[in-house]
């Protein structure tokens, strides 16, 4: 007969097999988050361009075009939606102050806003699945890795919700 010491090590390698299994022993997806020079010089690299109507990089300024604050995944985003679809990317729209609120938004770092060429525009139209419209009217697309595309007036509002394009 199996001691009772034996019996509760046996007892808890099973629940902590089960929280495994289910995903409950993984610590949550920490975000990190870039200054402007570090966004700026990873996205340089992989020939991303950035403009501002303001001429400036000052996330409190609304004519800025600022990375301050930008997540890592959004960076890794950009970065990989140029390496697959060969397109030139320019960056109108970062962290800066002016855009709409949410979890999910620019200030938080989850959004950059791309000029819609004609290689970036196709290259969603003809790789994502279009998803309707958001309540903006806004056409969107979605990736396989769940991040959205939104076709705005003058640009691409892109939500990295993953490193993935």
């Amino acid at each position: 007969m199996p001691s009772a010491t034996s019996t509760s090590r046996t007892a808890l390698a099973v629940i902590a097999s089960f929280v495994a299994v289910i995903g409950l022993a993984s610590p949550s997806h920490a975000v990190t988050r870039l200054t402007d020079a570090q966004a700026a010089s990873q996205l340089s690299a992989s020939g991303i361009s950035r403009v501002s109507s303001g001429g400036c990089t000052n996330r409190n300024g609304s004519t800025c075009t600022s990375y301050d604050q930008i997540n890592q995944d959004t960076v890794t985003g950009i970065k990989t939606f140029r390496s697959v679809s060969g397109c030139a990317i320019t960056i109108t729209g970062g962290t800066e102050t002016g855009h709409a609120s949410g979890t999910y938004s620019h200030w938080n770092g989850y959004k950059v806003d791309v000029s819609p060429t004609t290689c970036v525009s196709s290259y969603i139209t003809s790789h994502y699945a279009y998803s309707g419209t958001r309540s903006d009217g806004a056409a969107l697309y979605t990736a396989p890795s769940g991040n959205a595309y939104a076709r705005e007036g003058s640009h691409w509002d892109i939500t990295y919700y993953s490193c993935g394009c």
